[in-house]
């Protein structure tokens, strides 16, 4: 199986922070990786270097054979990015909001049009495509996110959190269609603090804190190796049990 995401020595540093040290990974075409780490870890530093909004400052990185700081226009095209934060717009509808990210990456009109119907269909949406997007459902708003990162058709989908926050139903709908992805030929990188899930989806796995990786594999080889039985365990094992409390210092607060 050929690999769609390597990094050799990826490093990325603020200052005297190395929020990546180092990282070496490689991601198998076709699968879904799970990247693990608690708050702080460099999980979202290396994403988006990945996706070419960050540069490192030392080793390389390449998506589908293409490197992310020589070839950032064609990683852009292979790559689909669903970010914790909804990248929507709430006041266009669910087929405006396609439509503006379609026309973004340059996809023919007439190809585009069947993209949306298609993947409206898929998110059990069609009958409401014509609704803002400010009156969906959370669940709603994501099942739209997602498939805004596969408009162009991507070979790859950086998956950052995509269950946060939703309801049973929504998390359940949202790990099924990954899933689905995998069995299409997509490779999916995910990320989330939600064990069972990353135990459920992911092939192989990488465990990271403050900055490096800590462990790489299988799930199974990983439990095995460490001598736990399931991937909190492990989680626990390889980060510590101390609070990763930390203050954004975004947030005003009137009257206090």
């Amino acid at each position: 199986m050929s690999t769609s995401i390597e990094t050799n020595g990826l490093t990325k540093s603020f200052g005297e922070l190395f929020a990546v040290n180092k990282v070496s990974i490689s991601v198998k075409r076709g699968t879904i990786f799970g990247l693990l780490g608690p708050n702080g870890a460099g999980k979202s530093t290396l994403l988006r270097m990945l996706c070419t909004l960050l540069k490192p400052n030392a080793g390389t990185a390449s998506v589908e054979g293409h490197d992310i700081e020589t070839e950032t226009n064609e990683v852009r095209q292979v790559l689909g990015v669903v970010q914790e934060k909804l990248l929507l717009y709430p006041v266009l509808t669910a087929r405006e909001n396609l439509e503006l990210f379609g026309n973004l990456y340059g996809v023919e009109k007439s190809v585009l049009r069947e993209r949306i119907d298609t993947l409206l269909e898929e998110i059990k949406l069609t009958s409401v495509r014509d609704k803002l997007v400010a009156t969906y459902s959370t669940g709603m708003r994501q099942r739209v996110n997602i498939v805004r990162a596969l408009i162009h058709d991507p070979r790859v989908i950086l998956l950052d959190e995509p269950t946060n926050g939703l309801d049973p139903q929504s998390v359940r709908w949202v790990r099924d269609y990954v899933k689905g992805l995998k069995d299409r030929g997509y490779t999916v990188v995910l990320t989330t603090h939600d064990m069972k899930e990353a135990d459920e989806l992911a092939e192989d796995l990488a465990i990271m804190d403050r900055g490096e990786v800590l462990a790489v594999g299988k799930s199974a080889d990983l439990k095995k190796r460490f001598g736990v039985s399931d991937i909190e365990q492990l989680f626990l094992e390889l980060t510590g049990r101390e609070l990763r409390d930390s203050l954004s210092g975004k947030v005003k607060m009137r009257g206090w």
